[in-house]
């Protein structure tokens, strides 16, 4: 029976290999060769077709045998080094707190509020855009109107890449401004939520990291009672009707005319306290038409197209819905704060 030797050399050739084969990869290289689809084993059932009847009845009992042996053989294989993958390279941490099984986490109440505002942006149809952290001074700064001489880049003291002196971390998220300009030119109707840096003296009202949303809206005949009338809305869906908005002229290099917005402070409902620096307010916005150097710097023909731009502080947000006194809280990691949300 020369096939059933073959079963047998078979049988003998894939356990001598198995024996060799010292990591996973191998592992699977064998099974593919010897027990795959195509593999040595079933090109040799193919051939019990050819057999007589009495043949085919004792050769495919050999046949079977071997199968079920280099079957278990490779299981047993499998199985022993995938348990002394896990002893020799797996690490536990005895020292670890177990936290009870009905213990779960939530949403931060700077995301909660960042969904919010996006969910009701792309309701009024805008689109939620995106960019780099680590941007280049150009976008940063010489972008948005504020030239290497310029004094507003002393009201951003920012941080610079050691060795890179064209590399800052954004101050802000308005360099996305000028890169979705390009991008998807106008009109255009744009938030960007994200992280921003500044070299801070930190208190109950600043951080060195932050979080804002950018807005941006770029249409022919577009003007001031727009922003207005998206702030005030923004106002609305937050607090309920209960804050109320204004508009103070402010400067800002990328705007003109430019405003802060301020809403009525949380904790003295405008009665004056430590965090409004007792004038009853909290600025948590600045706005403003967007200056026509910005849009020809985005490839925008100022001439053809008007637009508004407005940047929120996410956690004074917070602090304003939730009624947080201190802004630090927001970054700290103490589960005893993020549990309350």
């Amino acid at each position: 029976m020369e096939l059933q030797t073959q079963f047998e050399s078979l049988k003998h050739t894939f356990e001598k290999t198995l024996k060799t084969t010292v990591d996973l990869a191998g592992l699977e290289a064998l099974r593919v060769e010897f027990l795959g689809r195509k593999g040595k084993l079933a090109t040799l059932m193919a051939l019990l077709k050819d057999l007589s009847e009495e043949e085919r009845r004792m050769v495919g009992t050999v046949a079977n045998e071997t199968k079920q042996a280099m079957e278990q053989a490779f299981d047993s294989a499998l199985a022993a080094m995938k348990n002394e993958n896990i002893s020799s390279h797996a690490w536990f941490d005895v020292s670890e707190p177990i936290f009870p099984k009905e213990s779960f986490g939530h949403i931060h109440p700077v995301t909660q509020i960042q969904q919010e505002l996006e969910d009701l942006f792309t309701s009024m149809g805008f689109m939620v855009a995106d960019g780099p952290e680590l941007e280049s001074d150009y976008y940063n700064f010489t972008a948005l109107n504020i030239p290497p001489t310029h004094p507003a880049r002393d009201m951003q003291d920012t941080f610079y890449i050691k060795g890179h002196p064209d590399q800052v971390m954004r101050t802000q998220t308005s360099p996305v401004q000028v890169r979705a300009m390009r991008k998807y030119r106008a009109p255009i109707r744009m938030i960007v939520p994200g992280r921003c840096f500044r070299n801070e003296a930190t208190d109950a009202r600043h951080e060195h990291t932050f979080y804002q949303l950018e807005g941006l809206v770029v249409d022919k005949d577009i003007h001031i009672g727009h922003m207005k009338g998206v702030l005030e809305e923004v106002a609305k869906h937050l607090y309920d009707g209960e804050a109320n908005v204004r508009l103070l002229p402010k400067f800002y290099p990328f705007v003109e005319p430019g405003v802060r917005g301020e809403i009525t402070c949380f904790l003295c409902r405008g009665t004056g306290c430590r965090v409004c620096k007792q004038s009853g307010w909290l600025e948590v916005l600045g706005a403003g038409m967007v200056h026509p150097s910005v849009l020809r710097e985005g490839n925008v023909d100022p001439e053809q197209y008007q637009g508004f731009a407005f940047g929120f502080g996410l956690s004074r947000l917070a602090m304003l819905k939730y009624g947080v006194d201190d802004s630090r809280l927001m970054q700290s990691g103490d589960m005893k704060f993020l549990t309350q949300f």
